[in-house]
């Protein structure tokens, strides 16, 4: 009798993915905004890592963050985005039980790993603008390789102990998901078994990442706003400003999305909005980052410059 009733329990092969509209009208002219938004994303942080690999005068600690969030956010779309596209252009996605784990997987890998990377990203420069004395000590190589692979392994732990909870439990139909990814939510909202301890583990690591890493983040920006205003120079102060203020609007709006979604202590019943805010944090900021971040730092603008005068310099020389 048990084991009828196990195999009952367990009988979800594939998921269905709705995706991320029903109408067919719209969403040809979607499947097309979303692959160019896609293929932008990996444009732009492609440049960015290899500036930073290219030139010597990028290999700072600040840089050496930046490529690890470009690495990152070219992985983070790249997970996300297939499932987008194809549902857009399909109508719905037909994606096997494994494969919808391995998804869940590699997503809560980026994404954990982006928040402690954007946290990181803040203290360097915290201790660039507020402690820049002990600047060359306290982000000295040794530390930055301990941050990142800190933030890379802490990433993978979350995302194996949640992704395990979750494959555990047993999906007896119906198999829709309401998403276009398999994400935390919509996975819960299906499963036929008691979630409470999946619920608990979601919301504590969600706490522990999610939170945590905001407020290192907001504590950085504050000192450095702190530090910004006794600046004596008023174009000082209006460089530092302009600076903090575009990754702050990053960070928030990144934060934002991701704490309204997983850092709630139960499932997540209103999937259209929940969609509407994946958007945000699986699209449109691994887009803006590289922009925000790089393409308007002067070092990186000098660096773009050069590179692009080599290659027209090498074109002329072959012509």
């Amino acid at each position: 009798m048990e084991h009828w009733e196990k195999a009952n329990m367990t009988r979800v092969q594939e998921f269905i993915l709705l995706g991320l509209s029903p109408r067919p009208g719209l969403r040809g002219v979607l499947f097309a905004v979303f692959l160019t938004l896609y293929l932008l994303t990996l444009l732009e942080n492609t440049i960015i890592i290899l500036l930073i690999r290219s030139h010597t005068e990028l290999h700072k600690p600040m840089y050496f963050f930046l490529g690890n969030l470009s690495c990152l956010e070219m992985c983070y779309v790249s997970v996300t985005m297939p499932t987008l596209l194809l549902g857009l252009w399909s109508g719905s996605c037909h994606v096997p039980f494994t494969s919808c784990m391995t998804q869940l997987f590699f997503f809560i890998t980026l994404i954990c790993a982006e928040c402690t990377l954007l946290a990181s990203m803040a203290y360097d420069r915290y201790v660039a603008i507020c402690r820049p004395l002990h600047y060359p000590v306290l982000m000295r190589p040794q530390v930055c390789l301990l941050l990142a692979a800190a933030s890379w392994m802490g990433s993978l732990s979350v995302s194996v102990i949640k992704t395990a909870c979750i494959a555990g439990l047993s999906y007896c139909g119906p198999n829709v998901l309401n998403h276009f990814f398999c994400d935390v939510s919509p996975l819960l909202n299906l499963s036929c078994t008691h979630v409470a301890l999946t619920e608990l583990v979601d919301f504590i690591s969600a706490i522990v990442i999610l939170w945590g890493s905001l407020l290192v983040a907001l504590a950085s920006y504050i000192a450095i706003g702190a530090s910004v205003i006794r600046m004596p120079s008023a174009a000082a102060r209006l460089k530092a400003f302009s600076t903090c203020a575009s990754h702050l609007i990053v960070v928030g709006i990144f934060y934002s999305a991701t704490i309204f979604i997983y850092a709630r202590p139960s499932r997540i019943e209103a999937m259209d909005l929940n969609k509407v805010l994946s958007v945000i944090y699986t699209v449109l900021t691994p887009m803006c980052n590289p922009i925000i971040y790089c393409l308007r730092n002067k070092e990186v603008q000098g660096a773009l410059r050069k590179t692009l005068h080599k290659v027209g310099f090498s074109q002329n020389s072959d012509s």
